[in-house]
C-alpha cells in the first residue's frame, strides 16, 4: 500500500503520543498492592473493580444458578466474611456464592465476588479445605490479579503487546451470555497462583485454620484432573493454572506462617454433615439427554435432535450443533405474552425477513412458527423459528444455517422443531438426582462391604475420588464417608 509523506509525518507524530501516553499510564498506574507489597500496574481504581464485579455477578447467577439450600449459602457466607476480615481489603463489598453447578470450580470477580461450586465442595474433605479455597480466590482479589491482567489487555490494545485476555464463550455451541461474563474466563499466570497460594495460607492461619489443609485440595484437584471426573477434570485448573510442586510450596509457606489458635481448626466432621443430602453431580430435573432425544421432568416436555448432531445443555438453552457444523438448534425461553406477539418481535429485528406466519399447534401446544432470512454485514442465514406456550412457558425454538447450507438442513430442523411434545411417561417425570449421603460407619468394615449394604457397589470408583481412598481399605468404626445415591435414569432401572 502507498503512503504519502504527510501521511507518514502524521503516523510519526501518532506514534510518539502515543509512547508518550503510555508513559504517562505507566507511571501513573503504578503503586504498591497492601497484600503483596509489590509494586503493582493498573488502570483500575478500586471504585471500578467493584462495580466490574456487581456488573457481573448477575451474569454469573443467571448461567450457573445459585445452589437452592440457605443454610449452606449463609454457611459459606459466614466462613468467607472471617477470611475477609483478616485480609488487607476488609472493607469490599464482599460477597459469597454457592453455585448450582456439577464442575469442581471456583473463582473470583473484581471487587470481593467469589464463588464455589456444589462440584468442589462435594469433593473437599473438612472445612479447612473449603477455607483454603476461599482464602486462595480471596488471595487473588486483594492482590487485584484479574483487574492487573485486564490493565495490561487494555494496554496491549494500544499496541504494547505485554499481555491479553483469553475469553471463550460460555456456552459450549453458541455465546449466550453478556460480556461481562468473559471476566469469568480470565486465566491467572503461574505466579499469580504462588501468590494466592501465599495469601490463602495467610488468611487461613489468621482465622485460626490449619494452612496445611489447602496443599490437601491441590493434591485432590491433581488426582481428579488426571483421572477425568465426568466430562471434564476440575474447571478450576483451566483458569488456574497448577504450578510446578505447588502441595510442596504450600507446606513450606504453611511452616513459616504462625496460626491464631491451637491447635489449629481442620473441622472435618461439621463440614462432611453440611453436605449430607446435597444434589451430587448431574441434576436430571433440568433436562438430560436419551441418545439424541432430550426430555425436561420439570417443565414437562421431550423433544428430538437429528442423529449425528452434538448436543448440549445449560441453565440457559438447549442446543445441537450438526456434525458439519453449518447448522444450529437452539431451544431457550421467549419473549412476549403470546406465541404469535414473541414471533413478530422476533421477526422485527433489524436485517431479518420473515415468510409466512403458522399458527398451526406443534403436537396440541399452542404455537407460532415462520420461515426467515437474516442479512448482516457477516452474511446471510436462513432458518426457521417456533414460539410455543407450553404450561404457561413461552418458548423459542429456533434452527438456522448460513443460505448455502440450509437446502441441505432444512428437513432435518424443521423434524426437529416439530417434535417439541409434552411429556406423559412417570418413568422420566419423576427422575431424581444422586445426592451425597454422608454415612458414620457404626463398625470397622471394608469399603467394599459398606458399599454392599448400602446398595452401592457400581458406585466404587466415584466412592474412592470423593473420599480419597486406594483400593478396598478397612475403615474404623466412627469414619464419616461420602456415598453417593439414588440418580438412576429410566434406562437405568
Amino acid at each position: 500500500m502507498s503512503m504519502t509523506k504527510e501521511g507518514s509525518r502524521v503516523s510519526a507524530g501518532s506514534k510518539v503520543c502515543l509512547g508518550g501516553l503510555l508513559l504517562v499510564l505507566l507511571a501513573t498506574g503504578c503503586a504498591v498492592n497492601p497484600a503483596t507489597g509489590k509494586r503493582q500496574f493498573t488502570l483500575i481504581t478500586e471504585a471500578q473493580e467493584i462495580q466490574m464485579g456487581r456488573q457481573a455477578d448477575p451474569d454469573i447467577v443467571g448461567a450457573l444458578g445459585l445452589y437452592p439450600d440457605e443454610s449452606l449459602q449463609a454457611y459459606v457466607r459466614e466462613l468467607g466474611d472471617q477470611l475477609a476480615a483478616v485480609s488487607e481489603r476488609p472493607n469490599l463489598p464482599w460477597t459469597f456464592r454457592v453455585l448450582d453447578d456439577p464442575l469442581i470450580n471456583a473463582f473470583a470477580l473484581p471487587g470481593g465476588f467469589i464463588y464455589v461450586t456444589r462440584g468442589i465442595m462435594a469433593y473437599l474433605d473438612s472445612e479447612a479445605e473449603l477455607v483454603g479455597v476461599l482464602g486462595h480466590e480471596i488471595g487473588h482479589v486483594t492482590a487485584r490479579h484479574s483487574v492487573s491482567r485486564i490493565s495490561r489487555a487494555q494496554l496491549a490494545q494500544l499496541g504494547l503487546g505485554v499481555g491479553m485476555i483469553l475469553a471463550p464463550e460460555l456456552q459450549p455451541f453458541e455465546g449466550l451470555a453478556g460480556a461481562s461474563m468473559q471476566l469469568l474466563f480470565l486465566k491467572f499466570s503461574r505466579d499469580d497462583e504462588r501468590e494466592a497460594d501465599v495469601l490463602g495460607v495467610r488468611y487461613m492461619s489468621r482465622a485460626g485454620y490449619d494452612p496445611t489443609q489447602l496443599s490437601e485440595v491441590m493434591a485432590m484437584l491433581t488426582r481428579v484432573t488426571s483421572e477425568e471426573v465426568g466430562p471434564r477434570g476440575p474447571e478450576w485448573l483451566s483458569t488456574h493454572p497448577n504450578p510446578e510442586n505447588r502441595e510442596g510450596l504450600i507446606l513450606e509457606e504453611a511452616a513459616r506462617t504462625e496460626v491464631s489458635r491451637d491447635p489449629p481448626l481442620v473441622a472435618r466432621e461439621a463440614y462432611l454433615r453440611r453436605l449430607d443430602g446435597m444434589i451430587y453431580g448431574e441434576n436430571p430435573r433440568e433436562g438430560f439427554f436419551r441418545e439424541q432425544v432430550f426430555h425436561h421432568p420439570d417443565m414437562a416436555f421431550s423433544l428430538d435432535f437429528p442423529q449425528g448432531w452434538r448436543t448440549a445443555n445449560s441453565k440457559q438453552a438447549v442446543q445441537a450443533l450438526s456434525s458439519q457444523e453449518d447448522a444450529l438448534l437452539v431451544l431457550t425461553l421467549g419473549e412476549g405474552a403470546t406465541p404469535l406477539a414473541g414471533l413478530r418481535s422476533f421477526l422485527a429485528e433489524e436485517g431479518m425477513q420473515g415468510g409466512t406466519i403458522s399458527e398451526a399447534p406443534v403436537n396440541g401446544i399452542p404455537a407460532a412458527a415462520a420461515d426467515f432470512r437474516f442479512t448482516s454485514s457477516d452474511g446471510t442465514l436462513d432458518g426457521r423459528v417456533v414460539f410455543l406456550q407450553h404450561r404457561g412457558t413461552l418458548l423459542r425454538f429456533l434452527g438456522y444455517a448460513p443460505s448455502s447450507a440450509w437446502p441441505a438442513r432444512r428437513g432435518a430442523v424443521r423434524a426437529s422443531l416439530e417434535s417439541f411434545r409434552p411429556l406423559t411417561d412417570r418413568r422420566f417425570l419423576d427422575v431424581q438426582p444422586a445426592r451425597l449421603k454422608v454415612l458414620t460407619l457404626p463398625r470397622s468394615a471394608s469399603l467394599s462391604w459398606v458399599l454392599e449394604q448400602e446398595g452401592a457397589s457400581h458406585r466404587m470408583e466415584e466412592v474412592r475420588r470423593l473420599n480419597r481412598l486406594e483400593g478396598n481399605p478397612p475403615l474404623p468404626a466412627g469414619h464419616m464417608l461420602k456415598i453417593p445415591v439414588g440418580g438412576a435414569l429410566p434406562e437405568d432401572l
